[in-house]
């Protein structure tokens, strides 16, 4: 018996009791469900380098089928690239003049709970968040994966300085772009520039925290189509991202294709490679 089931054992007050055994149920879970993922992951890296099930369940001391299970059930080692654990999902707050009062628009609404039900499907928990609208949010948390530019945000701005290879660049009376430093290549959304078509560009990359302590899944368009059209990307091919980058910092541009009506992504690609800021900076 853990030191702390017998902490929470020896509690006389059966509210704080209640309180402590729902809170120490789920904290059990979410350890339950990333050593799940770990194990997964291991057999499926071990499977890769070319041993067998029956090679890996002979050093491991487990039956074939056991490690056959292992590899097939359970969280998907790729959702670690959204968090582990547990996710927070944070969109931006914008002012709206007519009512008066924060609203979130349609778009980052769409890509937030987008990015909530894939996170759930790699059985992270997950909760949400907002930047507010004066630009303030805390990015000083584990787990945070956050839809919002620099335009709305300094601590966002902040955050995507730290990217050694792509930047945002707003020249006075000029549109934004994103800019590939390796390339010097410009891009621009297709509302921006003429002639005018439904496309956009989005920014996808996993940044260091301002503490120091971990990093931010940021994601953001020049317009929130770029956003939604990220988030398809996510949802469509996370295991081939993962595969490229696993837990490391990176960034990446999407180009996307986009319904006018509902900026509903129909066609979404890299504009370049995923870039490993760890290669970068030491290049």
């Amino acid at each position: 018996m853990s030191d702390e089931l017998q902490r929470i054992m020896a509690i006389d007050d059966p509210y704080l009791l209640l309180r402590e055994v729902t809170t120490r149920l789920a904290d059990a879970q979410q350890e339950v469900t990333e050593l799940a993922r770990l194990r997964r992951r291991v057999v499926q890296d071990l499977h890769a380098q070319g041993l067998s099930y029956a090679q890996i369940a002979e050093k491991a001391g487990l039956s074939r089928g056991r490690i056959h299970q292992i590899r097939h059930t359970g969280p998907a080692p790729e959702g670690a690239f959204l968090g582990t654990g547990a996710v927070t999902v944070v969109t931006p707050l914008r002012w709206d003049d007519v009512k008066k009062r924060p609203v979130v628009a349609m778009a980052d609404v769409n890509s937030g709970k987008r990015l909530e039900e894939l996170a759930k499907t790699y059985g992270l928990s997950v909760s949400s968040g907002h930047v507010l609208v004066s630009g303030e949010v805390d990015l000083n948390r584990d787990g945070l994966v956050v839809v919002c530019g620099p335009g709305m945000s300094q601590a966002m701005s902040d955050l995507y300085a730290q990217d050694p290879v792509l930047a945002w660049e707003h020249p006075e009376g000029e549109p934004w772009a994103l800019v590939d430093r390796r390339t010097g290549t410009a891009y621009r959304a297709g509302a921006d520039i003429e002639p005018r078509r439904p496309h956009d560009v989005g920014y996808l990359g996993r940044l260091p925290r301002p503490d120091g302590n971990g990093s931010v899944l940021a994601i953001a368009g020049i317009h929130t189509a770029g956003s939604l059209g990220v988030v398809h990307l996510l949802a469509s091919d996370l295991g081939t991202l993962w595969g490229q980058v696993g837990e490391r910092h990176f960034s990446a541009l999407v180009s996307v294709e986009y319904d006018p009506e509902t900026d509903e992504p129909q066609s979404v690609e890299l504009l370049c490679p995923l870039y490993l800021h760890d290669e970068e900076t030491t290049a």
